[in-house]
């Protein structure tokens, strides 16, 4: 079970965290979790492209290792990138420490502070723990940037193999609004549905005036 729209009972509980940006202007925030992949990341990076949009990229570590051209590519394009531990973990059901660990490997060489749980579970005692970590990673002109835990506002539901794309599509546009900070995939899970949906959500959004922008 997932809720397509972040409600606001969870967001109080994870208050600490970031699910949504107070903006008055029309900007919308896309998020791309699990990559890098080489099929998809590729194709996500050349529709941004198209609308010249900005997102931001929650990157697992060995997969990094295994495409970092595609990586360097995400970055020289000006998108942002985050971190999303070394091996995509639970963190409700590992160990916390062994958690922190796997976060800080991934740390070594996705440069960021930006963080993103896999599948949106963190225990409330790891939050600040998290931030300390990536704050302490921080160097030269980074330095100075708070260290975030990022969450959503929508959730595109593209991960989920029982949904068309259509429905990932209506997920998007019946529930963002400004400053929504929506998910999509750059996976192999969720390539079928993400691949024919986000075209349409550029293009949707850019008709209506919205600009697409990376987390700030």
């Amino acid at each position: 079970m997932y809720f397509v729209k972040a409600p606001l009972w969870l967001r109080w509980i994870y208050r600490s965290l970031l699910w949504k940006i107070p903006v008055t202007e029309k900007v919308i925030y896309l998020t791309f979790d699990d990559g890098p992949h080489p099929l998809a990341t590729p194709f996500v990076l050349g529709q941004l492209r198209q609308y010249q949009a900005k997102a931001s990229f929650f990157c697992i570590g060995k997969n990094v290792l295994e495409q970092p051209e595609i990586y360097d590519q995400i970055i020289k394009e000006g998108h942002r990138v985050g971190n999303h531990t070394q091996n995509h973990l639970n963190g409700w059901k590992v160990p916390e420490q062994f958690y922190l660990d796997n976060i800080e490997k991934a740390s070594g060489y996705i440069h960021t502070n930006l963080f993103r749980p896999p599948y949106g579970r963190i225990k409330l005692s790891a939050i600040a723990k998290i931030k300390s970590l990536l704050q302490s990673k921080l160097t030269g002109k980074e330095a100075g940037l708070t260290a975030k835990i990022v969450m959503w506002d929508v959730l595109s539901g593209d991960f989920d193999l029982r949904i068309s794309a259509e429905k990932c599509f209506e997920n998007v546009i019946n529930n963002s609004r400004k400053g929504s900070i929506i998910v999509f995939h750059d996976s192999s899970k969720a390539w079928d549905r993400m691949h024919k949906t986000l075209p349409k959500v550029l293009d949707y959004y850019s008709r209506k005036g919205f600009l697409f922008e990376a987390i700030p």
